[in-house]
């Protein structure tokens, strides 16, 4: 625990840093200009997802533990993941760098409100005080922060930083792997006792939020590349956002286990989703 709780915070920070270096002020004014796309994969991600992950938790009896962990993962946005699928998927990649980055600098407000209101909703009791004032403070300096000064350096080197983008995309990867790994090796015996339990419901909100993106989108999207991009972001969450709440809302590695068995399940069933995909068109 002791090791996701000192890297978790500088790996999200640097994962950050590096999404603000692949943004502009046109992936935000994208948003204005064409709405439709946006607030379908917003609602979708946001709304939907935890809503879902609510259902689940009702109806899959789960130890407290584990049910709150998966609302941290549910609560989360996507992440960097999901823009280099959606490049292999041949989905909307503007769009999908649009979601990334508006969903990660609203999470300091959307991922405190919906954990807690979800927990009191399920009638969980969470025993340790935790302000979502103090929680949406801290997210502040590893998400925001980090972002903002991205796009900074990225207008003041803008060839150089276009050129480096595959390796920045890269070493995001790594990081989201760092933690993860470090946390199943810190724990190993304490985190496949859980493992089978939370490997369930987060496997079955995965799919379902795979399969849910990509019909809704299908519905109300412009377009296939819109579905590929939607349905990705649905699938794909920040698992590095949630150890870093994870690890400030509680002391055991416990609550940790759902991100943990997400984060495996989301690669596997996202990387054949976008060979399943690919070649439609």
């Amino acid at each position: 625990m002791e090791i996701a709780k000192s890297i978790a915070p500088i790996c999200l920070a640097i994962i950050m840093f590096g999404l603000g270096l692949g943004l502009t002020a046109q992936d935000f004014l994208r948003v204005i200009k064409n709405p439709k796309d946006f607030f379908i994969g917003f609602l979708s991600q946001v709304i939907l997802l935890p809503i879902v992950a609510i259902i689940l938790i009702s109806l899959i009896s789960l130890p407290l533990e584990i049910a709150l962990g998966v609302m941290i993962i549910a609560s989360a946005p996507g992440g960097v993941t999901s823009n280099i699928l959606t490049k292999f998927a041949g989905g909307d990649v503007a769009l999908s760098v649009s979601l990334t980055a508006v969903v990660s600098l609203l999470s300091i407000l959307t991922v405190p409100f919906i954990f807690f209101n979800s927990a009191n909703f399920l009638g969980l009791e969470i025993t340790k005080e935790i302000s979502m004032i103090n929680i949406a403070v801290k997210m502040f300096f590893v998400v925001t922060v980090p972002v903002i000064l991205g796009m900074i350096v990225r207008s003041l080197m803008t060839e150089f930083i276009v050129s480096k983008t595959l390796l920045i995309q890269r070493l995001s990867v790594i990081l989201f792997l760092v933690v993860f790994i470090s946390i199943w090796v810190e724990e190993w015996d304490r985190i496949v006792s859980f493992i089978t339990r939370a490997g369930l419901i987060t496997f079955i909100l995965n799919i379902t939020m795979i399969v849910l993106g990509y019909f809704i989108a299908k519905i109300f999207a412009s377009g296939i590349p819109q579905r590929k991009c939607i349905s990705l972001e649905c699938g794909l969450q920040n698992g590095t956002l949630a150890v870093f709440v994870a690890t400030q809302l509680f002391d055991d590695i416990v609550f940790m286990v759902p991100t943990a068995a997400y984060a495996l399940i989301m690669f596997v069933t996202s990387i054949v989703f976008v060979l399943f995909v690919r070649k439609i068109n």
